[in-house]
């Protein structure tokens, strides 16, 4: 599939009735399917056009999917898949690259002003997100969903039940640059557009436990379409160890992170290393050579790839968003997922102040939720 550019050589489609969807992750793409899979009848009602019985791979709803691109090739790669997927469930995406060279959040902005004026429900991935924050603004429509972007839609909640600013937590110890200050005014305008109030409706889809403040309807997102479109998958004898990009992100010491993937792996026998999109080339190649783990880089969503198959019988992963969200996509499969305890002894001496109680909160809401048990490792 090829690119579309931000020149806005191609018109921008009518979204009519319908909405357009803000994504710049393949996990909000895929969000923005399973919450679209749900509310396909109240949007083809909307565009005047009746729907009965279950949902048909021809969509009737009118969503216009916009991917504000990102850098990374990973990224980008398993965005092109979902849009695949998402324009074979009737979905019109254009692809925007709002980070190509100076000058392209500009280009992307006045190229999607006359749709975002024009839609009356909008839909987007990451409230965090400056360029997200940066075309809110241009946006009249009453009607606004945030869908999950992993384990930050937690932190957005709770962020708006006491009125703090839009960054995300492993930032909030930084300095603030004169660019995040400079940017510090849209943020200020977006948690106040994604604060209920007045006629504006603001709902939020998760399958994570959020508590969303007074006066914004929770939707549960349990990966409907993703159940019925895939799987289930044939379950293989051994154990899958899905990695993170916590060192990425400067909080976890590197040392630390492959010593206590060498130790899961020996302890666990696990053979398969699902690497997340963010994690760096040179540090999965020093994972392969000391931990003898094949390094795997899926193609799509991990919640996709593991409900394709094959996967293990057992899935460790360090606290992340699959620890809420493969439960739900692997329930009746028998497949056993555990979770990494995140020592403190592990983090960085850049890491925020709240990391280690943010990725804690993180693990015991999904023991809680989805009765996970730890996954043993003596490595400290």
């Amino acid at each position: 599939m090829a690119d579309t550019p931000a020149s806005g050589t191609l018109p921008a489609p009518d979204p009519g009735n319908g909405a357009v969807a803000l994504v710049e992750s393949p996990v909000q793409l895929l969000n923005v399917l399973e919450w679209a899979h749900l509310h396909r009848p109240v949007l083809a009602a909307r565009d005047g056009r009746a729907h009965h019985g279950p949902p048909v791979r021809e969509s009737a709803a009118p969503l216009t999917v916009v991917v504000l691109s990102p850098a990374d090739p990973t990224s980008r790669g398993q965005l092109r898949r979902m849009a695949e997927l998402a324009r074979d469930e009737g979905a019109v995406v254009r692809w925007y690259e709002a980070r190509g060279g100076r000058g392209g959040l500009l280009r992307t902005a006045l190229a999607l002003a006359p749709l975002l004026l024009r839609v009356r429900r909008l839909v987007i991935g990451d409230p965090f997100s400056r360029l997200v924050q940066v075309l809110l603004p241009l946006c009249r429509a009453r009607e606004l969903t945030v869908v999950d972007d992993g384990t930050a839609t937690m932190e957005f909640t709770e962020i708006l039940c006491r009125g703090g600013r839009l960054v995300r937590w492993h930032r909030s110890g930084r300095r603030r640059s004169p660019v995040d200050a400079a940017f510090g005014v849209f943020a200020s305008a977006a948690r106040r557009r994604l604060t209920p109030g007045g006629r504006r409706h603001v709902q939020l889809f998760s399958a994570m436990p959020a508590t969303p403040p007074a006066g914004m309807p929770l939707g549960a997102n349990r990966f409907a379409w993703t159940r019925e479109r895939f799987g289930p998958p044939s379950v293989l004898g051994g154990t899958d160890l899905i990695g993170t990009s916590l060192v990425e992100t400067g909080v976890v010491d590197p040392g630390h992170y492959l010593a206590v993937v060498a130790e899961l792996a020996r302890r666990h026998g696990a053979k398969r290393y699902f690497a997340h999109r963010k994690e760096a080339p040179d540090k999965l190649r020093l994972l392969a050579a000391e931990t003898g783990l094949e390094i795997v880089r899926p193609d799509l969503p991990l919640e996709l790839v593991a409900r394709r198959g094959p996967t293990g019988r057992k899935v460790l992963s360090f606290p992340s968003t699959v620890v809420h969200t493969l439960p739900l996509v692997l329930d009746g499969t028998g497949v056993d997922i555990e979770v990494v305890d995140i020592d403190p002894a592990w983090l960085t001496s850049g890491a925020a102040p709240r990391a280690h109680t943010f990725l804690a909160g993180i693990t015991h809401s999904a023991r809680n939720l989805h009765n996970l048990p730890p996954a043993a490792t003596r490595t400290t």
